[in-house]
């Protein structure tokens, strides 16, 4: 017998990364990952990633199986794991946090086991952990793409310190250059040294200045990290809220309000912008 699930998740931006200080807040983006999860009796596992030959599949593995560690001890499962996706791998916009989440639920969605979604997300961040894919397990950022919204978390103990609406008069400009980040690659000292910094963005996001938390973040990290802001700060200068480098980079956020973004893609004409909007979650403000 075969059992099939599916699982849905979506993209996300930094407002601030929580490498440096174990906190973190993140918004999401109506940028979709998809899952299938085929289940047989039997070992092993088969993964198509759709679109992105040559990647690793650890964090696909990692997830499945940590799903049925939990969900079915003592079973033993053949998996056929199919994923596409519409978000640019290892640029910051939080690929693995939404790929891990929607195989996750469509893992349990094929076992017809349901879980509080976020004990689902910290299954697939433990897996992120252990793949290699996230210095953190990125909780902030898999509970933006989960959930939608603003999400702020302390990333150690994976508890969620406030989540709520995002502004959503505004769109959200990416700059996405071709180069990627890996997050093995990274400058733990440089980004050790902007740490204060960075604890003071995270208070402004508490204090629900997003905008301005999102470019001292931005600031912060992309100092440490060595990347070009010229991004941003022409951003700034033709009227965006805010700009910054999201997640370890190299894409950049910028957020224009909606009747201005016609304007904003003149003035930056020089660089190639995808337009995102905000995914806030669905109910009552």
């Amino acid at each position: 017998m075969t059992m099939k699930g599916t699982g849905t998740s979506h993209g996300a931006a930094t407002i601030v990364n929580a490498i440096a200080n174990g906190k973190g807040a993140a918004f999401g983006l109506d940028l979709r990952t998809e899952a299938t999860v085929e289940l047989t009796e039997g070992d092993g596992m088969t993964i198509i990633m759709d679109g992105l030959p040559g990647e690793s599949t650890s964090l696909v593995e990692r997830c499945v199986l940590g799903v049925l560690d939990r969900a079915a001890e003592g079973k033993r499962y053949h998996a056929v794991v199919r994923t596409s996706s519409q978000i640019p791998v290892s640029r910051g916009l939080k690929s693995s946090s939404a790929a891990a989440n929607a195989v996750v639920l469509a893992t349990l969605d094929a076992l017809n086991v349901e879980m509080k979604l976020e004990d689902a997300v910290r299954i697939g961040t433990r897996a992120a952990v252990e793949a290699g894919v996230s210095v953190t397990g990125a909780f902030d950022d898999a509970c933006a793409c989960a959930m939608g919204g603003v999400v702020l978390t302390d990333n150690r103990s994976e508890e969620i310190l406030f989540h709520g609406h995002m502004p959503d008069y505004f769109r959200v400009l990416v700059h996405v250059p071709e180069f990627k980040v890996r997050k093995s690659s990274l400058p733990r000292e440089r980004i050790a040294a902007v740490r204060d910094l960075v604890d003071i963005a995270f208070r402004e996001a508490h204090d629900g200045e997003y905008f301005r938390a999102l470019t001292l973040n931005g600031m912060c990290y992309s100092t440490a990290l060595g990347l070009d802001q010229e991004v941003a700060i022409k951003a700034l200068m033709n009227g965006a809220l805010a700009a910054g480098l999201t997640g370890t980079g190299p894409a950049m956020v910028m957020l224009v309000v909606e009747d201005k973004v016609s304007e904003f893609k003149a003035a930056m004409s020089d660089y190639k912008l995808i337009e995102v909007k905000v995914r806030n979650p669905e109910g009552e403000r």
